[in-house]
């Protein structure tokens, strides 16, 4: 696959009413967004089946229905949830899960098809297993994982490849920089980082009355980073990326996934989009490079800063 810098995060589309939801969302935003990503040059979309409990696929799938553009679809498998909305880990249940994301995506065949978090541990060998299988059926054209540690990622290697991994990675989430990252160049693994801009955090546009404002059913209301110590800490970082990114007339937020983009692990960010003006702010990531200097001030001034 040669994929775009970036590509267009389902996660925030799935809307809200479930336990890692971004608040209310109207379809139509969400198809229009999707639309302008595919015209201004992402080629690429990011979906799971358990954002918005199998709706985010549902609307990914409209959107795609008329559409002239034939994008690389992802996906994701093992959080499942039962008629109440619980949700649980298990691998157990991959293969039926793809046909369910098959039919929601209304595709024949999976471009990336990936684990969503290596839970329960001791099931990565029967859920890889169940993926290489998927694989040889024909019903997924690659498989990858997503959030998985390097020990993990060499148990799921004597399997059968890996493709790619997602982890998050944004300059306010480095710990991957350590093992992972390099663990991943070594051995031939794409990686496509999630939350460059940490779920909003470095767009430029977040302050504490917005945080403060949240709906209950936004995760984000519970996330450490927006809570304080954190969140004074954090904006006061996005402040930083504003300022280089008002030299180069590009927002903060495309300041964020660039410096992740800098990165030589690094193969493209999956970057969200609410609404087509989210997804104009940010598309200029498509080509923006971060010059080494800027790179350069802003690790150091997270290290000042840390």
């Amino acid at each position: 696959m040669q994929l775009s810098p970036i590509g267009f995060g389902a996660w925030a589309i799935g809307g809200g009413g479930w336990a890692f939801g971004w608040g209310a969302q109207e379809d139509t935003d969400s198809i229009t967004a999707i639309e302008r990503a595919l015209d201004l040059g992402l080629n690429w979309i990011d979906t799971a089946a358990v954002y918005g409990l199998g709706h985010s696929e549902q609307v990914v799938a409209k959107a795609l229905r008329k559409s002239a553009h034939k994008p690389w679809i992802f996906t994701k498998s093992s959080m499942v949830w039962d008629d109440k909305g619980n949700i649980t880990n298990s691998m157990k249940q991959i293969k039926r899960e793809c046909e369910d994301s098959l039919r929601r995506l209304n595709l024949d065949v999976i471009d990336l098809y990936q684990i969503h978090w290596p839970k329960p541990d001791e099931e990565i060998e029967e859920g890889w297993a169940a993926m290489a299988e998927l694989q040889r059926e024909g019903k997924v054209r690659w498989i990858g994982v997503s959030n998985f540690s390097v020990d993990q990622m060499k148990r799921a290697q004597k399997i059968a490849p890996i493709t790619s991994l997602q982890p998050p990675y944004s300059m306010l989430k480095r710990d991957y920089e350590a093992e992972v990252l390099p663990f991943c160049r070594e051995n031939g693994i794409g990686v496509i980082n999630y939350s460059p801009m940490q779920s909003g955090m470095l767009t430029g546009k977040m302050t504490k009355e917005r945080v403060a404002q949240m709906p209950d059913d936004d995760f984000r209301k519970r996330a450490l980073n927006y809570q304080e110590p954190k969140l004074s800490q954090n904006l006061k970082v996005a402040d930083k990326l504003k300022e280089i990114g008002a030299k180069y007339g590009v927002t903060a937020g495309v300041i964020a996934i660039a410096w992740t983009l800098k990165n030589p692990a690094i193969t493209a960010a999956i970057v969200g989009g609410r609404n087509p003006q989210q997804v104009e702010e940010t598309a200029e990531a498509l080509d923006f490079v971060l010059p080494d200097e800027e790179y350069k001030a802003i690790n150091d001034y997270l290290q000042s800063n840390a």
